[in-house]
């Protein structure tokens, strides 16, 4: 596995809630590290890749920390730059039965969401890189970070690293600036070759589909996707995870992937009772899909792995999944959940 993948994102400091408690119910808060392109390297590189993390964190016990947590499970940080300022929180209170988690993001003017894009050098930081991978949280947070990625992707593009560009809208981040985000994010699609999007993040971008609303989720996706394939001749491949909720605890995952020839991949649902932590797991079912993609296997089966990598990630605390390909195989083949010893 000699293809080097980087991923370009912030990483972040995540104080939550002990159990299921509300926010600051008792005057207690989990820390952890994370980060959605984080997450993804964690979990690559836990399954045997090359695996490089790109961007800025404070020059502090802080900053140093969580580069630390990366290099524990093998992420390469050399590339990493440490700069003044503060680094990105989020708090999260976990919810339980019918009350929602929720989640408070702290991160304007941190260090990496004040780092200029032309701090980076795309040219140097790509040099040997086959993958590159960043998602929509990046551009969310501002106009030097939207720059900075839409520079990424074109950097890669023109080099010829592979682009995964994994849409993650998050409505509360562009909400706090003036950034459009059907512009800024139109460039780091047209770069993708592939795409973690359901067909909310496609409509964002091109717009919303009229009617419908009352089809099936496949369906809808699909509609997407060919619109998308459309609008973007670089992207070959579109998927998602599917996900019904019967209460915080218990979910159905399931998965589809689309691509340019017109196939349309499924995974059923799997019912995930019990869930530990469901954040990260769309991170944990693109770091699944990519390492397949990046071994050559066929799209059906990269699916069925990125879908079984996502299920294990809910049985696994924090934002990233600790789980090795042996784990994810052992679900992929249905193997009985008996002790190991």
């Amino acid at each position: 596995m000699s293809a080097r993948i980087a991923c370009f994102g912030e990483l972040l400091l995540r104080l939550a809630s002990p159990g299921r408690e509300l926010m600051l119910q008792s005057p207690a808060l989990e820390v952890r590290i994370g980060g959605a392109e984080a997450n993804v390297g964690v979990s690559l590189a836990r399954f045997g890749h090359d695996v490089a993390m790109l961007g800025t964190v404070a020059d502090n016990p802080l900053g140093r920390a969580a580069l630390g947590e990366l290099r524990r499970h093998g992420v390469d940080t050399r590339a990493v730059r440490l700069a003044g300022g503060r680094m990105g929180l989020y708090f999260l209170a976990t919810g339980a039965g019918h009350r929602p988690s929720e989640v408070l993001y702290d991160r304007a003017a941190s260090a990496f969401a004040s780092a200029p894009a032309s701090d980076y050098d795309w040219n140097a930081l790509l040099r040997d890189t086959a993958w590159l991978h960043l998602s929509g949280v990046t551009p969310a947070l501002g106009a030097a970070t939207a720059a900075a990625a839409t520079d990424a992707v074109r950097a890669a593009v023109a080099s010829g690293v592979r682009v995964s560009f994994d849409g993650n809208f998050r409505p509360k981040l562009w909400a706090a600036w003036d950034g459009d985000p059907a512009t800024i994010l139109r460039p780091l699609l047209e770069g993708a070759q592939i795409a973690f999007a359901d067909h909310r993040d496609i409509d964002v971008v091109l717009g919303a589909e009229a009617g419908g609303d009352a089809d099936a989720h496949d369906q809808r996706f699909a509609r997407a996707a060919r619109r998308a394939f459309d609008a973007f001749p670089r992207l070959q491949r579109i998927a998602c995870t599917t996900r019904a909720q019967a209460s915080v605890e218990h979910h159905a995952l399931g998965a589809l992937m689309a691509t340019r020839d017109g196939e349309l991949h499924r995974v059923e649902p799997r019912e995930l009772p019990a869930i530990v932590d469901r954040i990260g797991g769309g991170d944990a079912f693109a770091a699944g899909v990519l390492h397949g993609l990046v071994l050559g296997w066929n799209d059906a089966d990269c699916l069925r792995f990125g879908h079984a990598a996502g299920c294990l990630k809910h049985a696994v605390p924090g934002d990233f999944n600790l789980c090795d390909v042996d784990d994810v195989m052992a679900l992929v083949r249905g193997e009985r959940l008996d002790v190991k010893r």
